[in-house]
């Protein structure tokens, strides 16, 4: 795997574009600090951006399984780079619709680039390694997000907010020129048989979940960690104004970040003595436990500690459901899945970052924690319960039949 060109070009790329990713954040959270007072409005308006990504997510599957994944690729971070210039308006004139053109445009791209990327790992890299790159991917991603939160720490002591966003623009366009060296050869996959059936979109995609019921399954399970990570940032700002320092942002991001990092690696050993159902439903729960933690959001250590639990459980849970997703989803699918997948997710973000803001505006962090790791630790124990009682098996690798005969 380590030989292979296209290996490096997708962690590089992904290593750069992570800094202008998370430069870019910091300097959204910055932007509506300082222009929005209503954690409910701030929700609101993060929201956009994922409602757009949602109506376009249907589209962007049926196209991505059309058409070559480079492509996809190539004008989605088209899309990422003009993206930056409506931050870029929004902070010389001071008005949040700029920021709302720049997020809706930004997660358009995003909802074209994320699902063709998944669906381009398992076209070059072997079914064995994909377990290894998924980890490496997801810890290039951590890596540059803590040195993404880093660097705009610096920059916003230093220099102007709009720096943030020259920073992203070129990472970018860095970017693009990475995905421009990818070479993925698409043929030997069949896509020319394909044509006539992709026309249904999603809808085809409710068959296979069906066949292949471990896929589902582990789709349902990733919706439980999205009730912390949708309400991430929300909650950082609001830790931040708790115990009145800006710098434990960059802290938190740092503690999650090396967590998942360590998280990551851990599985790959985990994955010889513990069955794949152990680690998923395990570290499910632990995001619950993370979330309890947050009751003493007041206390620093307590407070990183919680977020080091998060990183660790996310870095475990999501390399691993992952590679189910890759291995038993037909890649014939993976364009609809992955892009199916990507709107659940901007769903919940959406139900989740809309509910954070009101719960935030309403009960204040402690309590609302304390109701996400409720709700957490119930859907663990209600999607366990469903496993056992309709014998599903996420152990058991199937094998991925031809398209026609799943339809």
């Amino acid at each position: 795997m380590w030989r292979n060109r296209n290996v490096w070009i997708i962690l590089s790329g992904e290593m750069i574009a992570g800094l202008g990713l998370w430069t870019g954040i910091i300097g959204n959270l910055e932007f509506l600090q300082e222009k929005v007072p209503s954690d409910f409005v701030k929700a609101l308006i993060l929201s956009i951006g994922l409602l757009a990504g949602i109506i376009a997510g249907p589209l962007a599957g049926r196209i991505i399984d059309q058409s070559k994944k480079k492509t996809i690729l190539i004008a989605a971070g088209f899309g990422r780079l003009f993206s930056v210039v409506f931050m870029l308006l929004a902070i010389s004139t001071g008005s949040v619709w700029w920021m709302v053109a720049f997020i809706i445009t930004i997660q358009l791209s995003a909802t074209f680039y994320f699902p063709a990327l998944q669906s381009t790992i398992p076209l070059i890299v072997k079914d064995d390694d994909l377990l290894t790159m998924n980890g490496m991917h997801m810890n290039v991603a951590t890596i540059a997000r803590v040195a993404g939160t880093a660097l705009a720490g610096v920059i916003l002591v230093y220099w102007s907010l709009a720096s943030l966003y020259w920073v992203s623009m070129l990472a970018y366009a860095l970017l693009l020129g990475f995905t421009m060296l990818l070479k993925v050869d698409e043929e030997k996959e069949g896509r020319g048989e394909k044509g006539k059936k992709e026309k249904g979109g999603f809808i085809e995609v409710f068959p296979v979940l069906k066949a292949f019921p471990a896929v589902g399954m582990t789709l349902v399970m990733t919706m439980i960690p999205l009730l912390f990570i949708g309400s991430f940032n929300l909650i950082v700002i609001n830790i931040s104004e708790i115990q009145d320092s800006s710098s434990i942002k960059g802290l938190i991001y740092t503690f999650e970040g090396i967590a998942f990092m360590i998280g990551s690696f851990v599985v790959k050993i985990l994955t010889r003595k513990w069955k794949t159902t152990v680690i998923l439903f395990f570290f499910a729960s632990m995001v619950a436990i993370a979330e309890f933690m947050l009751y003493f959001a007041d206390n620093i250590v307590i407070t990183l500690a919680a977020f080091a639990v998060l990183g660790f459980a996310l870095g475990c849970f999501f390399p691993t459901a992952m590679v189910i997703f890759q291995k038993q989803m037909p890649k014939a699918y993976h364009g609809r899945f992955f892009s199916f997948r990507n709107m659940l997710e901007r769903v919940m973000f959406q139900i989740v970052l809309l509910s954070a803001g009101a719960f935030l505006d309403i009960l204040g962090l402690q309590t609302m924690v304390i109701i996400f790791g409720m709700i957490s630790l119930s859907l663990t124990l209600l999607f366990f319960i469903q496993m056992k009682r309709r014998n599903i098996i996420l152990e058991h690798q199937i094998k991925a039949e031809p398209a026609a005969e799943i339809i």
